[in-house]
């Protein structure tokens, strides 16, 4: 059962979001930690609600060897402010929403994808959505970098203080 549990969210769960789980996952699998932490994507607005990630994602990420096929977009709900140790944003913009959306005893759930990338480090990935492929590798670029700091982070708590990582993110 896992230990710990991480949302990502970008708009509508189709480009960055599903993207960031999937890069987490193989970097949890390659660490021999994807049994302790839960991982989920989620859209602050519900666009894309059952639908695949973007075939353009899909496909640059599968260059690198990440696999999004059977991921589906979904909202964020209500819950997830209670059910997921931490929280991610893809940008600002996502940030500001989950803050309006998120009850003030959870906010500290609540951060910046970008915070776990090496310095220097872009702040937000940048929505691909609108560009074209530089774009969506860019993006992969982006949370390659912060799920490397993520994995440590979450391997860090998991072996130090493991009954606490839920007040302690």
């Amino acid at each position: 059962m896992p230990s710990v549990s991480v949302l990502f969210v970008c708009t509508g769960n189709i480009c960055r979001s599903p993207t960031a789980e999937a890069v987490v996952r193989h970097r949890l699998e390659s660490a021999g930690l994807a049994d302790q932490v839960h991982l989920d994507s989620a859209g602050t607005h519900g666009y894309h609600v059952g639908s695949p990630p973007d075939q353009r994602s899909q496909a640059h990420a599968a260059r690198r060897g990440y696999d999004l096929s059977r991921l589906r977009a979904r909202q964020v709900h209500a819950a997830d402010f209670q059910h997921f140790d931490l929280i991610l944003a893809m940008d600002r913009g996502h940030l500001r929403w989950l803050h309006e959306a998120c009850p003030p005893s959870e906010r500290h759930r609540l951060r910046l994808m970008m915070e776990f990338a090496p310095a220097p480090r872009r702040e937000e990935v940048p929505d691909p959505y609108y560009g074209g492929p530089a774009g969506f590798e860019l993006v992969l670029d982006c949370l390659e970098a912060a799920a490397q700091g993520l994995v440590a982070h979450l391997h860090a708590r998991l072996t130090s203080n493991l009954g606490n990582f839920r007040t302690q993110t």
